[in-house]
């Protein structure tokens, strides 16, 4: 399919699709270019595919962010969070810090812990462990979310063990599932401009497969909206698509759209001021449709606000992530709703489109 498909071969490309199709790459892409009214009819068969494979419940999970640093390697060029070490505005949490921040997670009542931090070129492997250790003596239970592959890579080299040496420490000491993130977008001409010092798509790919070979879960994710195209999304989709097809160890796929407040790539005039709504209805619309083999899509609604999130639930998506509690992340991006959302008002959301509304756990198990 060349360019845009018009409407005729727009309704039998999303009729096969619901039949049973396996979208292309060539297709996908085809789909992430329309700029009308037809939008709807893709959000519309996503929405069908969705009650599908998810049913009518959308789903959270009760957790808390836990920055350790944001010291960081690699200084990407779409992040605003990252700084060099001797930057006046970087932190590194001692260990009495995060040991509040875990009590605080547990009178919250999560059931998930995210650590999150820069890739700090000091963190070797034991140091990673030992963090995770803090979580698991101060919060046993709790799934502790955690590590991507850059910095399972990095810690690797850092104390000169393999990849798998490394999961296996973090596994042992307490690691529940992993954070699919680093991936950003899966093509390497692309990196090569936004992060060049992170891991490529080979690599990160390979220890996504090696950790789902040992048994973690790990979400999967992408970050649009800079400077890649159509194509790129949908190559990227097809990267995960098919480490699903091996392996089944992706939990769901989370869009993160590109936030352009304080990002050298938008700065440098590089990339444009993040994506736009027609952008992300159709992102999420599409992978819902690509995905065959994934259950689950997350709307980011610290990075979309309250009210478009329940336009990406009626265009394919099911689940509302977290209460996070905190994201500096997107808050040093312009992040302004990435604080806290109350799961009272994530069901206000929910049920205002007809949908029921349930508490899950990490590898989305529904508690109630």
């Amino acid at each position: 399919m060349n360019g845009v498909p018009d409407k005729t071969q727009l309704k039998k490309l999303l009729s096969d699709t619901l039949e049973g199709h396996r979208m292309t790459v060539d297709e996908a892409t085809s789909l992430l270019k329309l700029t009308d009214r037809r939008i709807f009819d893709v959000c519309d068969a996503a929405d069908e595919l969705r009650e599908r494979k998810a049913g009518d419940t959308v789903t959270y999970v009760r957790n808390q962010n836990v920055h350790v640093t944001n010291i960081c390697k690699n200084l990407c060029g779409f992040c605003a969070f990252g700084k060099p070490k001797s930057s006046p505005d970087a932190y590194l949490r001692s260990e009495a810090q995060i040991r509040e921040g875990i009590r605080l997670a547990k009178e919250r009542n999560v059931t998930e812990i995210c650590l999150l931090s820069g890739v700090n070129p000091d963190f070797d492997a034991e140091r990673y462990a030992h963090i995770i250790g803090l979580v698991h003596e101060e919060f046993p239970g709790v799934d502790i979310h955690t590590m991507s592959p850059d910095e399972i890579s990095h810690s690797a080299t850092k104390s000169g063990i393999s990849t798998k040496e490394v999961i296996e420490m973090m596994i042992d000491a307490g690691l529940g599932t992993l954070q699919g993130t680093g991936a950003e977008i899966l093509v390497d001409s692309v990196r090569d401009v936004m992060c060049p010092t992170k891991v490529k798509t080979a690599e990160w790919s390979r220890i996504i497969r090696e950790a789902h070979s040992l048994g973690l879960k790990s979400t999967s994710t992408i970050m649009y909206g800079s400077i890649e195209s159509e194509r790129d999304r949908a190559e990227h989709l097809n990267v995960l698509r098919g480490i699903q097809d091996e392996t089944h160890g992706f939990t769901e796929l989370v869009p993160l759209p590109y936030l352009h407040v304080n990002t050298k790539l938008y700065e440098r005039g590089l990339a444009p001021a993040g994506a736009t709504g027609r952008a992300d209805l159709l992102f999420c619309a599409v992978s819902r449709l690509f995905l065959d083999n994934f259950d689950n899509i997350q709307v980011s609604w610290g990075k979309l606000g309250k009210k478009f999130t329940q336009m990406m639930l009626l265009s394919g998506a099911n689940d509302l992530g977290g209460t996070i509690f905190t994201d500096e992340v997107s808050q040093d991006a312009g992040g302004n709703e990435a604080d806290y959302l109350s799961p009272a008002e994530m069901e206000r959301l929910s049920v205002d489109i007809g949908r029921e509304f349930r508490q899950r756990t990490t590898d989305y198990r529904i508690l109630k």
